[in-house]
């Protein structure tokens, strides 16, 4: 069986089992990856108020990920232009936040010390706002308002010009991790695609209505951050060969939320131009959808993506991960399928079952490769002890073998 099994005595750096996982060859081992948690990124001398690995509960993970998983470092590349007459350098936007050359953002902290961010964007006689909210105990980012709340505000919105990123992609962000980690693992480049944009203009239930009822003012907004992202997908692919990526945002026209037609208009087709660059210059891609899975895996295959996660174990999926394996294993890497609730709440005895489970769905059989992952990690400030025991517990499992 090719990307799980040893076919000679010898150990493989953790670097050269990831790449050849991704390329279907043979392994000396399963790989495992905590996901967000890489022992790269997160800081426990850094005093920042807002870092919440600063506590001393994160300490013995963020080691463990550091010296005993296969590390997957996630980076978004921004681009750099020369200004004026004097060539100096500026970064001009990020993939994930195309919007920022049209928009204005005002930082400021509540009574509690939490950081808002409220972004502005005059479109017509509108003016579009939206708020954002980070907790200093909490790694993660709580949307307070949308900036379009209604069909008019898209409408108003499209009138405007969706400036392309200009300048050439900053290959130093993803060069100077690669360097830090060495032989201890590899970097993803991390992008949204089309829809993860638009959907993530609007709360969930105006996103589902405007994409189901007015299909063809969705493909106008979906068309503009294309125009974007498929640049910028070409040129980071480009400058940066033979990486493996993450396209995220499909899972907002996954079932329930939309048919698996419209996965098919909003996913595939705007989804598939990204999919081709980035392998035309040998990279790898990787679909990530939380949720329901089982009516459109035809619609992620055909789009001839190499690997697809978190593959989430029901009921918070429809699809068990050994379905996977067995119909679409031989074209995919499967990277899954633990549940985070199941990490951060279940008895380690019991969680190492769903461990055992996961490790002899996704490694049974024929199939290209397979990496023990987590759907996501825990966010809060104090990593509880049952957590820290539960994530131990992974890396003793694929190093029994």
């Amino acid at each position: 069986m090719r990307g799980e099994r040893i076919i000679e005595e010898k150990y493989m750096t953790r670097r050269e089992r990831l790449m050849a996982t991704m390329r279907g060859e043979p392994v000396d081992r399963l790989a495992v990856s905590f996901y967000e948690l890489n022992g790269l990124d997160e800081d426990y001398n850094d005093l920042d108020p807002f870092n919440i690995y600063s506590d001393p509960s994160w300490r013995e993970l963020i080691e463990l990920a550091r010296d005993h998983t296969d590390r997957i470092v996630m980076r978004s590349v921004p681009f750099i232009t020369e200004s004026g007459a004097s060539g100096a350098k500026q970064m001009v936007g990020i993939p994930s936040d195309p919007l920022s050359s049209i928009s204005t953002e005002v930082t400021t902290y509540d009574s509690n010390g939490s950081w808002i961010i409220t972004r502005t964007i005059k479109a017509g006689d509108r003016m579009l706002t939206s708020r954002t909210r980070q907790d200093k105990d909490v790694n993660t980012i709580w949307t307070l308002e949308h900036l379009l709340k209604e069909e008019d505000d898209l409408k108003a919105l499209l009138e405007l010009d969706f400036p392309p990123t200009a300048g050439v992609p900053d290959v130093a962000v993803v060069l100077k991790a690669e360097e830090a980690l060495g032989d201890s693992g590899i970097v993803m480049i991390d992008t949204p695609d089309p829809l993860c944009l638009a959907a993530m203009l609007f709360d969930m239930e105006t996103y589902t209505v405007v994409a189901m009822l007015e299909p063809e003012l969705f493909h106008q907004l979906l068309a503009k951050f294309a125009t974007i992202l498929h640049a910028n997908t070409q040129a980071v692919a480009k400058a940066l060969p033979g990486r493996l990526w993450r396209i995220f945002g499909p899972e907002f026209a996954s079932p329930p939320y939309q048919s698996p037609a419209a996965f098919r208009d909003y996913v595939v087709q705007y989804d598939q131009p990204m999919v081709d660059a980035i392998q035309k210059y040998g990279g790898f891609v990787r679909i990530h959808s939380h949720g329901n899975l089982k009516d459109i895996l035809d619609h992620i295959a055909s789009m001839g993506v190499d690997g697809l996660d978190p593959i989430e174990p029901e009921p918070q999926g429809d699809v068990s991960l050994s379905y996977v394996r067995e119909k679409y294993g031989k074209w995919l890497v499967l990277f899954g399928n633990l549940e985070a609730a199941d990490l951060e709440n279940l008895p380690t005895e019991e969680f190492a079952r769903k461990i055992q489970d996961a490790i002899d769905q996704g490694a049974a059989g024929e199939g290209r490769g397979f990496v023990l992952l987590p759907s996501s990690c825990p966010y809060g400030r104090t990593l509880p002890l049952l957590a820290l025991a539960n994530y131990k517990k992974m890396v003793e499992l694929v190093n029994r073998g």
